[in-house]
């Protein structure tokens, strides 16, 4: 059997406008993960485990309306949810059933956003230690530079639909594993 790996798609607290109490547009470091989508999946797009993992924000901790609206993540959801620190110990006990080889995102923001909650927190989840694929800079490789890299047109550009409600984590890191058949891995 092939090594899994993990997709990891966030969803973030985001405004469309100025951040609150901030005469200006938001930046990453405003920004807080409000949910980690995670699908355990192979290079042929085998998924093996998935699940989401929602978490409470904690500097901004009212969703703006734009944010619900976007993501379909709701206040109450968030309200229920522990936070990014209490929400870690949760993923890394899911995570340890697979021996995955790294863990992939649809560009570098996750990545990026992983790495401010680090810097804030002074702690992240245990699959950040392993070596991080840009799975959409993977996907690229042999496209027509005019090919839209966005999960959806990647989505079209092999005739699949996408499947459920866009800007959920899970739902997008569901749909980033049916794009790893189609991916140049060399």
């Amino acid at each position: 059997m092939e090594k899994p790996f993990l997709i990891v798609d966030l969803e973030a607290t985001c405004w469309d406008g100025n951040v609150p109490e901030h005469e200006r547009t938001q930046i990453i470091e405003d920004m807080e993960i409000i949910e980690f989508g995670c699908v355990i999946t192979d290079r042929n797009g085998t998924i093996y485990d998935s699940c989401s993992f929602l978490v409470h924000p904690v500097l901004y901790p009212q969703l703006s309306g734009f944010c619900m609206s976007l993501t379909s993540i709701k206040q109450e959801q968030v309200d229920q949810s522990p936070t990014y620190v209490d929400v870690l110990p949760k993923i890394d006990s899911w995570l340890e059933a697979f021996n995955v080889e790294f863990w992939g995102s649809w560009g570098n923001y996750d990545k990026n956003q992983i790495q401010v909650e680090f810097e804030r927190h002074k702690v992240a989840p245990k699959f950040f230690s392993l070596k991080h694929v840009n799975l959409k800079k993977c996907w690229r490789k042999g496209k027509p530079n005019k090919q839209s890299s966005a999960l959806r047109s990647a989505l079209e550009y092999h005739d699949l639909g996408f499947e459920g409600t866009s800007h959920r984590g899970i739902v997008d890191a569901l749909n980033i594993s049916r794009l790893m058949p189609k991916i140049t891995w060399k």
